[in-house]
């Protein structure tokens, strides 16, 4: 095992008497009787909605002029490495194909798809006749993203006539979607414009109307209306509004196309209601009432509800039916039932077939049924670990469906497969331009002894020509939250770390559900520790197993992943060269105090409420990173933001940073980037996302020693 006191070699600042010290400005709370102290409060922009709206442009002038002290320190402390960075971004760039262009998807008379040109940053959506034939272009990501700082297409849906395009963009980071309706004939905008959607539409059958979802001021998704083209969105209906603040609202429609979905939901509950999509004065109309605890979502196949749920003890889930004139509870029907150990994760339904996703084992399997004689059949493969994913099909009368495959050393193939003769047609498989030859590289799954006896999967990546004898580095990547499972896909960015001598590896640990539902349980809550823990057990055995050693493992993850790099930062600083901590959750027990946020009212199912129980005040601040901070030497840090992140906003990183700049007892590299024109996702150009890839794969490279 690691020993947490033992000394260890990092590299240290060049320029430490250049770094930023922010302000300190006393602040008090006082929550159950206990009194938490926050100097760094200030750095939480009083106005942060019309940040994430406007910008730096409205941002206080001490905030910005930390944040632009920060971003410049970074910037000469990584210098050294600018060359290394546009290597790496070559590299990158290399393995892909700037021409790109997904397999087309059939739909009606038409074939829909995407594809890039040479050197733009964003698709082009297109679509032909269906057999072939005269492309048109229904819209130009890259003319559309000129001028501006930022672009994101959230998403296109064509019509059911196939005669209008609805669009979502998001021109500032903040996820504040604007949705847009193009004829496809003429190529002209509509006068239509939904703002502060959250970044989709549904169209009714008759391809008059659209259901989308509003945001709040808060970044809320929370009612949902009823848009009739050519009239203002002031006019618009409002068909539902979630007066919950932890549940929030989405929106889907059926494979058949004639029902529409609202589903309520926070992260162990949820409520649906179901509109005839064919009729635009339709009311929703409730399935199943929310009972805490109790998951559900549906899809309509000739007039059945099929729904996957954990209802009646089925923690790893169960399919049931029900007719749409009797959707409650208690005329539910058994279908697929219950197994402990295998989760079912999704499931769609087609004229005549049945297909869900599960996972047993870890690994992912597609299930299809014959919906008429019962047949069933698996599609899964016999790699030690591999990635699968399911996109069925655009049309409901179909036996032809879509899955994609790879491996971390198999570049992602795409199926179109038979369900009626069981056969599969290899219709894409990923070019790496700058080549790849699968045979270089070798590809694991271990098993990790956990602190109470429980295993942990590991995945592994590294060349064949790496000695393994304890001396290469080690890049491991952990999630471990809301029961997101990482798959074990191909990377082509993965491959600059892994060519220069480095094993890659990713650490399946509790918070996800590789293992099943109960994987996930066993690491939220009372129980979140179970995550950092895995994560060290992970790191410790591939010491113990000689793939590393320690004080030569970079640890590396983002979001709530980048709250488990604050902790184990803290917990274990010794184990480990680096941490990279992308948008990183780190001040979670001042953000879950703050029921003005986003997501904290969501939140609290996940990690508790503060706010309403002293019990899950003290559990959330006994790991929360930047409350635990202490006075001990850390491993060198990079932390990563962006300014209209609406998720982990900016000042979490940039107040863990400050805090650890504090107490401290070293002089490591420890570094914040926040990126002024960007959100969660950071740069939204696919080749400026590589730019940001190549300075944190810098900073794991320099403090490995390998400049």
């Amino acid at each position: 095992m690691s020993n947490q006191n033992s000394p260890s070699s990092h590299i240290k600042a060049a320029f430490p008497s250049e770094a930023p010290r922010a302000e300190k400005r006393r602040h008090q709370a006082s929550h159950h009787g206990l009194e938490l102290s926050d100097d760094y409060a200030w750095l939480r922009a009083d106005n942060w909605q019309e940040v994430m709206h406007e910008g730096r442009a409205v941002l206080d002038d001490a905030i910005e002029a930390y944040l632009d002290a920060e971003n410049a320190y970074t910037t000469r402390e990584m210098a050294d490495t600018e060359a290394l960075q546009s290597t790496l971004f070559d590299e990158m760039k290399g393995r892909i194909k700037e021409d790109d262009s997904t397999v087309p998807a059939v739909d009606g008379p038409y074939a829909y798809s995407s594809r890039f040109v040479a050197g733009g940053q964003y698709p082009l959506v297109v679509r032909t006749p269906r057999d072939g034939g005269q492309e048109t272009i229904l819209l130009d990501g890259n003319l559309e993203a000129e001028g501006e700082s930022f672009f994101r297409l959230a998403s296109t849906a064509h019509s059911p006539d196939h005669s209008k395009l609805a669009w979502a963009v998001d021109t500032k980071g903040s996820e504040f979607f604007t949705v847009r309706v193009r004829d496809i004939e003429s190529g002209k905008e509509l006068s239509d414009h939904l703002e502060r959607t959250t970044g989709g539409a549904i169209w009714s059958e008759d391809s008059t109307h659209l259901y989308y979802t509003c945001l709040d001021d808060n970044h809320r998704p929370c009612r949902v209306f009823r848009h009739k083209l050519g009239t203002s969105q002031e006019e618009d209906e409002l068909i539902y509004e979630e007066k919950d603040a932890g549940f929030f609202v989405g929106l889907g429609k059926s494979q058949s196309g004639e029902v529409i979905f609202i589903d309520c939901h926070d992260h162990e509950t949820s409520e649906c209601y179901f509109l005839d999509a064919r009729d635009n004065s339709s009311e929703p109309i409730l399935i199943a009432r929310r009972e805490e605890g109790i998951e559900y979502s549906v899809d309509e196949g000739c007039g059945i509800f099929y729904i996957l749920t954990n209802a009646d003890g089925a923690e790893d889930f169960k399919l049931v039916t029900t007719s749409p004139d009797q959707p409650g509870r208690d005329h539910w029907q058994g279908l697929v039932p219950h197994e402990t150990g295998r989760l079912l994760l999704s499931h769609s339904i087609f004229k005549d077939y049945l297909v869900w996703m599960e996972r047993e084992n870890g690994l992912p399997r597609i299930q299809i049924r014959n919906i008429t004689n019962g047949e069933q059949h698996a599609i899964a493969f016999e790699e030690e670990a591999y990635s699968l994913g399911f996109h069925g099909s655009l049309e409901f009368d179909t036996e032809i469906v879509r899955f994609t495959y790879s491996s971390m050393t198999t570049p992602n193939r795409v199926f179109d497969y038979n369900m009626a003769n069981r056969s599969r047609t290899l219709r894409k498989e990923q070019e790496v331009p700058s080549g790849h030859d699968a045979a270089d590289y070798v590809t694991r799954r271990l098993m990790a002894p956990a602190h109470d006896g429980e295993t942990v999967p590991v995945t592994l990546l590294y060349h064949k020509d790496t000695a393994l004898d304890g001396s290469a580095p080690c890049l491991l990547y952990g999630y471990g939250s809301y029961g997101i499972a990482i798959p074990a896909s191909f990377s082509t960015t993965a491959l600059s770390l892994v060519d220069r001598g480095f094993v890659y590896a990713i650490a399946h640990i509790r918070g996800g559900k590789e293992k099943g539902f109960a994987w996930y349980k066993n690491g939220k809550r009372e129980k979140k520790t179970n995550t950092f823990k895995d994560f060290i057990s992970a790191a410790d055995f591939l010491v113990a197993e000689n793939y590393t050693s320690e004080g030569q493992i970079v640890a590396e993850g983002g979001s709530a992943g980048g709250m488990l790099m604050g902790a184990v930062a803290n917990m274990a600083p010794t184990l480990f060269s680096g941490i990279l901590a992308i948008v990183p959750f780190v001040d979670v027990l001042n953000t879950m105090l703050d029921d003005s946020l986003p997501l904290t009212p969501p939140e609290w199912p996940e990690w508790g409420n503060p706010i309403a129980s002293m019990q899950d005040y003290q559990t959330i601040a006994s790991y929360s990173p930047y409350d635990q901070i202490s006075a001990q030497s850390y491993p060198a840090i990079l932390a990563v933001g962006g300014l209209a992140d609406p998720r982990v906003t900016y000042w979490e990183p940039a107040k863990w940073v400050a805090r650890l700049r504090e107490k401290r007892l070293d002089d490591n590299l420890l570094l914040l980037k926040i990126n002024m024109e960007s959100g969660h996702g950071g740069a939204s150009g696919r080749f400026d996302r590589l730019k940001e890839t190549a300075l944190e794969y810098a900073f794991a490279l320099k403090v490995s020693g390998k400049l």
